[in-house]
């Protein structure tokens, strides 16, 4: 689901081949560094971001009507070869050469470059088949090494729907059972946050730009409230077994604090589609009705299982919500 217009917010998710553990500390660091460098080359904000052993989640905004000039198109591009190659550095030379030029073939390099930028698509692409180079290199293997394009969740930009978002990506290594803690799972934007990186912390203070929190102190805290709710100050929830929580919310029909339920994996956050407000997700239906061959609008739905506020997708789900 693309947004026109505006810029909008995805949370991307996407999985090795046939789910193998693939990524050690190693390949999780270059995924890490491999995230940052093609969003700078693409102009989008990385929010929240959490790398596992076979798949990785990344929150991003993608801005609109971005005006990139020359100069900035450089920089970009060369973000993407920080130890260019002789063949790499010759070709920096030639297209810096045309677009200086400005003639019709430096437009067309122009509108080349610019088709790349701004598009979420274009971004995981990118950063997907880079991946896959390294990793087939180093590792002298050859072949797919992703099992699928991506899911993707168009997130409303603001408020609870991003805020949770955020909380239940930062929240994989502790339901893989990795830590108790994501502060202390360095491969995830709460980590990465909390020991100062500052492409981090503008992730954060962006995510809780609503509540004030525009000092980095106060939106960690406020990051910390919504991850372990009224335990926050201690160093954990106490556990609850998959077994026992599910047993709450499918058989028992029940609910579940928050903070608990996010510690479950909650198949709206990555199969819902569209997360937002009701009114948000509203105002998606005939564009999903479009572009599914859809008779009748989809219907929005709300979340279920815990008190989530004014949460709702566009996809009900009706089976394995949680699990």
């Amino acid at each position: 689901m693309k947004v026109e217009g505006s810029d909008a917010v995805y949370h991307c998710m996407t999985r090795t081949v046939n789910g193998e553990f693939l990524f050690k500390s190693r390949e999780k660091e270059m995924l890490r560094k491999m995230i940052r460098q093609v969003a700078d080359f693409s102009g989008v904000e990385v929010l929240t971001y959490c790398i596992m052993s076979n798949h990785f989640h990344v929150l991003v905004q993608i801005p609109r009507g971005q005006i990139v000039s020359d100069s900035e198109l450089m920089r970009r591009y060369k973000v993407l070869y920080p130890k260019p190659t002789k063949y790499q550095q010759a070709s920096i030379g030639i297209i810096l050469a045309q677009l200086k030029a400005g003639d019709e073939e430096a437009e067309v390099i122009r509108r080349k470059l610019l088709a790349r930028m701004s598009d979420v698509s274009e971004f995981m692409k990118a950063l997907k088949q880079r991946f896959s180079v390294w990793y087939n290199r180093s590792h002298r293997r050859y072949g797919t090494l992703w099992a699928e394009r991506f899911k993707s969740v168009l997130v409303e930009g603001q408020g609870n729907p991003l805020q949770t978002m955020a909380a239940y990506i930062d929240l994989n290594p502790v339901r893989a059972g990795l830590v108790k803690d994501p502060k202390d799972y360095r491969f995830c934007g709460y980590a990465e946050a909390v020991a100062g990186v500052a492409t981090a912390t503008r992730g954060l203070v962006h995510i809780w730009s609503d509540h004030s929190a525009k000092q980095v102190d106060l939106a960690l805290q406020a990051h910390r409230m919504l991850i372990f709710g009224r335990y926050a100050s201690g160093t954990g929830m106490s556990a609850l077994t998959r077994e026992r929580a599910l047993q709450v919310l499918d058989e028992e029909n029940g609910e579940l604090p928050k903070a608990a339920i996010l510690r479950c994996r909650v198949r709206y956050f990555t199969n819902g589609v569209i997360l937002g407000s009701a009114e948000f997700v509203r105002g998606f239906t005939e564009a999903r009705q479009i572009e599914v061959g859809r008779k009748y609008p989809p219907k929005v739905h709300a979340l279920r299982g815990s008190d989530w506020g004014d949460l709702a997708v566009i996809q009900g789900l009706r089976r394995q919500l949680f699990g």
